[in-house]
């Protein structure tokens, strides 16, 4: 007991406490991301009580081992989102993959500006390109594939770069509307869309993520193991045989491993090594690659407007990010704002569901490339 009270003299536990309550406040309070940023928020508490039996050798490093060493948490939270995404939209509107490809700049920007960060005399937390790619992968807007690279390539700084990716993910109705305000016109966001009548058929659902797995594994052969899991949940979803299954990976399966994942997440922001200039650095980065990204897309759809007759709400541009469906409700929520007779959901769902592809094979790019 004397031991405990005694470790409770170092302001870095008072200040990692602070931390993790303010994280529970933020799931609590202001629902953001609630599922995982209060079992963060108490994984942070525990790791950083002194001498706490959790950490240390205890249970969560246990899980730390178990499932975020292996990868096996995020390939499993992969199986569940893709049992939950309707690829519908998509498949009928293709030509929204495009947008999700453009609004994965801010990765690529924020890597190239996180290296030459790192070339500062005294930054020493991101020492070489793959400390920098592992930043700025946080612009994926894509937690499990932030958390798969970030533990290939810097795991000193997994923790930083989760909380930040995971915080900027709740934080999308507030980050999104002023980058897109700020690049578009009023009449640009008052753009109508005619949504596609033609119905999906079933074996076009089968077919989308058996042939999305071959394609980007045969391109990146590095992101298999995340774009097969996600595309190994939609086949359970689509193939219309595996009912239980599916409901099993989109309910039990991903609430259990959502709650490993971010309690075991929590437990590694230890005050030593969270925090520091380094934590400080990442948040700022990762900012400016959800910010980034969001240009991107915007930017692209504004591009392709100079050679279309029927023009595209550039607002659609802004969902190619993988925060879904966040993203696309945002979007949504600022069209009828405009326009209260103005529905462009359907084409920013299929923009969204493009950018979660679209994270992933970037993910396994930069897996493949940087060395």
């Amino acid at each position: 007991m004397l031991r405990g009270i005694v470790g409770m003299s170092d302001w870095r536990v008072w200040a990692m406490f602070g931390v993790g309550l303010a994280l529970i406040w933020l799931a609590v309070k202001k629902e953001y991301e609630p599922n995982l940023l209060l079992p963060i928020g108490f994984g942070c508490l525990l790791a950083n009580i002194p001498f706490s039996s959790a950490v240390g050798g205890g249970f969560l490093d246990v899980l730390f081992k178990g499932g975020i060493t292996n990868e096996l948490f995020p390939i499993l939270i992969f199986i569940g989102v893709g049992a939950m995404i309707d690829f519908g939209p998509l498949l009928q509107n293709p030509e929204m993959l495009f947008f999700g490809a453009a609004a994965q700049f801010g990765i690529f920007f924020t890597m190239m500006l996180a290296l030459l960060v790192g070339r500062i005399p005294g930054v020493t937390g991101i020492p070489g390109l793959r400390e920098a790619a592992a930043i700025g992968i946080i612009g994926a807007a894509d937690g499990p594939t932030s958390i798969y690279v970030a533990t290939r390539f810097a795991p000193g700084l997994l923790a930083p770069i989760t909380v930040a990716a995971y915080s900027y993910m709740s934080l999308v109705p507030v980050i999104q509307p002023p980058v897109i305000r700020a690049l578009t016109t009023r009449e640009e966001r008052m753009i109508h869309m005619e949504n596609p009548e033609h119905e999906v058929s079933r074996t076009v659902r089968v077919i989308f993520p058996i042939a999305v797995t071959l394609i980007a594994g045969i391109i990146a052969p590095m992101s298999v193991a995340l774009i097969g899991s996600l595309m190994f949940g939609n086949l359970l979803r689509e193939s219309g045989v595996t009912e239980r299954l599916s409901k099993t990976a989109q309910n039990e399966l991903s609430s259990l491993v959502t709650i490993l994942l971010g309690i075991t997440i929590g437990s590694s922001m230890g005050g030593k090594q969270f925090l520091s200039p380094t934590t400080l650095l990442i948040i700022v980065l990762g900012l400016i690659a959800f910010v980034f990204d969001t240009a991107g897309g915007v930017l692209f759809a504004k591009l392709i407007n100079l050679f279309r007759k029927r023009k595209i709400n550039p607002m659609i541009g802004a969902c190619g990010i993988s925060a879904f469906p966040m993203s696309a409700r945002v979007i949504q929520k600022m069209a009828q704002q405009e326009d209260g007779s103005n529905f462009i959901i359907m084409h920013a769902v299929g923009a969204n569901v493009a950018g979660q592809i679209a994270s992933i094979i970037a993910g396994g790019l930069i897996l493949a490339l940087v060395r």
